[in-house]
C-alpha cells in the first residue's frame, strides 16, 4: 500500500543473518501491557480515610488536612513563608556583611534616580517613584527567597500603568496650571496609580491562591522579548517631549506612538535649546557608562553609578546657573519629606541597606533634587532601555533556528508598536497559541524502519540503511490526539493503510504492492487523548478488523491507555495487542507473518 512499502533490494529468509538483523532471533518474549502488569504490577493507590457520614465534603476535607498537620510540618510552612528564619541564623557576619552593605548601597543609589525617572512614565510626581523603590524592597527582604534579586520599579510596568492613569485622569486642555492645580492633578493621578497597584496586587494574590502561576508558561520567549523591545520603543518616543523641552499632552490608546511622533514634529520649532543641550550631554555620559558596565562586568567591583553622577552634576549646574528661571528649564521641584549580584551581595540583607539609601532621600536629602532637570530623568529612562532595544539583533539567529518563532516575534513587536503594550501582549499570546495549534494540525505520521544490526526504529526518510518487512507497516504518530486532530488522524490512517478506495492526498495505492496485514502504531509521541480522539482510535480498530488487518498499539502512556480503554478499545482489541515497546510489537508481528515466509527489504 502507499506509504508502507519502499522500493529496494529484497533478501530471502536465508540471507537475513547477513544483514545482522535482530528480527531473525528472539531475545525474549514480546512484552504486552497486560504481561507487564502481571510481572511488575502497577502503582498502589494511596489509602483513603473512611468516609464520615453526616458531614459536608468541605468539613471532611478540613479534618483530613488537620489530621495530616503536625508540628514539624507547621514549622516547614513557616520557614517557607518567612525565609529569614532559614538564612538569618546561619548568617556569616564577618564574611558577608561588608558585601551586603556595598551591594545594598550601590543598588539603592541607582534606585533613587531610576525611581524618579520611572515615575514620569507613570505620570505621577517623582517622589512616588522613591516610594515604589522603598516599600517593595523592604517587603521582599523579609518575604523573598532570591538573594540576588533587585526589586523595584520597572519601565514596562510603569508605562502600562501610566497609560491607565492618563486615561482615568487626563490632563486638562488648558496648558497653563497654577501650582495648586498641578498639585491637585498629581494627587488625583497618584490615587489612580495606587488603585491600579492595589487591584493588581489583589488579582495576583487571588491567582496565587488558585495556583495559576502556570499561566506564565504561555508567555513564550519570543513574545516576552518582542514585548520588551516594543515597549522600549514606546518609552523612547514618550521621552522625546522631555528631551526637547516641550510641554505636550501624553498620547494614549492605539497608535499612541505615531500620535506622539506627529505632535513632536509639529512642535519641534518650540523646543528649548537649553534642555536639548542638557539631554545631549546626559546621553553622552550615560550611554558610554552603561556600555562599560556591561563589557567589564566581571572586572569592576561595583557598577559605575553613572545615573547618580549625572543627577548630581545636573542639579548643581541648574542651581548655580538658575536654568529654571533664566531658560525655563523644567525641574523636578520639591520632593515632600517623609513616607508612604554583580555588586557583591550575599543575602537578602542587601535589600535592607538599599532601603536605607532610599529612606535617607525621602527623609533628609529630598530638597537637594529640587533643581534636577526632567530632561536628565528622561535620559535615564532612555539609557535604561538600551538592552531592550538591542534585542532586535537576535532576529537573524531566531530566523535561523525557527521561522515560526521569528514570525511570532515580528507579529508581537508590530502589535506592541502599532497598538499599545497591553493589546500587543494579548496579540502575541494569541498568535503564539495559534502557532501551537497549527503545529498539531501539520503532523507528519512517518513509517518506521529498523536500523540494521540494532533494535532501533527510525523514520524511513531519515536513513537509507533501514529494513522493512513487506506486509508490515509501523507508523509513528507524534502529536496529541484530541478533537482538533481527530480528522487529521482519520485521513492519515486512511491514506497510509489504504482503507479508502481513493486516497485524498496521493492517488490510488500501488496495484503491485503487497497488501498490509499487520499495522503497528507507535503512540509514544501522544502525550494525551480526549474522548473524541479515543473514539477515533476505536473506529480505526473496527475498520482494520473489517479489512482483515491486525492492529497493534505500542508505547501508550498510562493516561492515554486509560482513556482508550474507557472509550471501548478492548471491545475491538484484546490486551495481547497492546505492547510496551515498538520492538515487542514488531516481534509479535513477525510471528504472525512467519508462515508466509516474509522477506526483508533493504531501504
Amino acid at each position: 500500500m502507499s506509504g508502507t512499502l519502499v522500493s529496494g533490494t529484497c533478501a530471502g529468509p536465508e540471507e537475513v543473518s547477513d544483514l545482522q538483523s535482530p528480527l531473525s532471533s528472539r531475545f525474549r518474549e514480546p512484552l504486552t501491557h497486560a504481561r507487564f502488569q502481571e510481572l511488575f504490577g502497577g502503582a498502589e493507590p494511596e489509602p483513603e480515610l473512611p468516609p464520615e457520614p453526616g458531614l459536608p465534603w468541605l468539613c471532611r476535607l478540613w479534618r483530613r488536612r488537620a489530621r495530616a498537620c503536625s508540628g514539624p510540618g507547621a514549622w516547614r510552612v513557616l520557614l517557607a513563608r518567612l525565609p529569614p528564619l532559614h538564612w538569618l541564623p546561619h548568617y556569616r557576619w564577618r564574611a558577608w556583611l561588608l558585601g551586603d552593605a556595598v551591594a545594598g548601597v550601590t543598588v539603592g543609589v541607582v534606585h533613587v534616580p531610576q525611581g524618579m525617572a520611572f515615575a514620569l512614565l507613570t505620570s505621577v510626581p517623582p517622589v512616588f517613584g522613591l516610594y515604589t523603590s522603598f516599600f517593595p524592597v523592604l517587603i521582599y527582604s523579609l518575604l523573598g527567597t532570591g538573594r540576588h534579586l533587585s526589586t523595584g520599579t520597572f519601565a514596562v510596568l510603569s508605562l502600562m500603568t501610566g497609560s491607565v492613569v492618563e486615561r482615568l485622569v487626563p490632563e486638562p486642555l488648558a496648558g497653563n496650571f497654577s501650582g495648586m492645580e498641578r498639585e491637585q492633578l498629581g494627587a488625583r493621578r497618584a490615587g489612580a496609580a495606587a488603585a491600579v497597584a492595589f487591584w493588581s496586587g489583589a488579582l495576583m494574590l487571588g491567582m496565587f491562591m488558585l495556583q495559576l502561576g502556570v499561566l506564565s508558561t504561555f508567555l513564550s520567549e519570543p513574545v516576552v522579548k518582542a514585548l520588551t523591545s516594543g515597549a522600549a520603543l514606546h518609552v523612547l518616543v514618550a521621552q522625546l517631549p522631555s528631551l526637547l523641552g516641550l510641554s505636550l499632552p501624553r498620547q494614549i490608546g492605539c497608535f499612541s506612538l505615531f500620535k506622539t511622533l506627529a505632535a513632536v514634529l509639529t512642535a519641534l520649532s518650540r523646543s528649548s535649546p537649553a534642555e536639548l543641550t542638557i539631554s545631549a550631554l546626559s546621553l553622552a555620559l550615560l550611554v558610554p557608562v552603561k556600555e562599560l558596565n556591561v563589557r567589564f562586568r566581571d572586572r569592576l567591583p561595583t557598577p559605575i553609578p553613572g545615573e547618580v553622577v549625572m543627577v548630581l552634576l545636573a542639579s548643581v549646574l541648574c542651581f548655580t546657573s538658575s536654568l529654571d528661571t533664566r531658560y525655563n528649564v523644567q525641574v523636578v521641584g520639591l520632593l515632600p519629606r517623609g513616607l508612604l549580584v554583580d555588586a557583591g551581595g550575599n543575602t537578602q540583607l542587601a535589600g535592607l541597606f538599599s532601603c536605607m539609601v532610599v529612606l535617607s532621600v525621602l527623609l533628609w536629602l529630598g530638597p537637594f533634587f529640587y533643581y534636577l532637570p526632567k530632561a536628565v530623568l528622561a535620559c535615564i529612562n532612555i539609557s535604561s532601555m538600551r538592552q531592550m532595544l538591542f534585542q532586535v539583533q537576535e532576529l537573524p539567529r531566531l530566523w535561523h533556528i525557527s521561522r515560526v518563532d521569528f514570525a511570532v516575534w515580528m507579529v508581537t513587536w508590530v502589535a506592541v508598536v502599532t497598538l499599545n503594550v497591553d493589546l500587543g501582549l494579548a496579540v502575541g499570546v494569541i498568535v503564539s497559541m495559534v502557532t501551537v495549534l497549527c503545529r498539531t494540525q501539520r503532523v507528519q505520521c512517518l513509517p518506521l524502519g529498523l536500523a540494521a544490526g540494532t533494535e532501533i526504529y527510525r523514520p524511513l526518510r531519515e536513513n537509507h540503511k533501514l529494513l522493512q518487512v513487506p506486509g508490515l507497516c509501523i507508523l509513528s504518530y507524534p502529536a496529541p490526539l484530541y478533537f482538533a486532530t481527530r480528522g487529521q488522524f482519520h485521513r492519515i490512517m486512511e491514506w497510509r493503510l489504504g482503507l479508502a478506495e481513493r486516497s485524498r492526498q496521493g492517488g490510488l495505492p500501488d496495484k503491485g504492492a503487497e497488501p498490509i496485514r499487520v499495522v503497528v502504531l507507535d503512540f509514544g509521541g501522544i502525550p494525551f487523548a480526549d474522548a473524541a480522539g479515543a473514539r477515533e482510535v476505536v473506529q480505526l480498530a473496527r475498520r482494520c478488523q473489517e479489512a482483515g488487518i491486525c492492529l497493534l498499539l505500542a508505547q501508550c502512556n498510562a493516561l492515554v491507555l486509560e482513556t482508550l480503554t474507557r472509550a471501548g478499545l478492548l471491545d475491538r482489541m484484546t490486551p495481547e495487542q497492546l505492547f510496551v515497546s515498538v520492538q515487542d510489537a514488531a516481534a509479535h508481528a513477525l510471528e504472525r507473518l512467519k508462515p508466509t515466509g516474509p522477506k526483508i527489504c533493504t531501504v
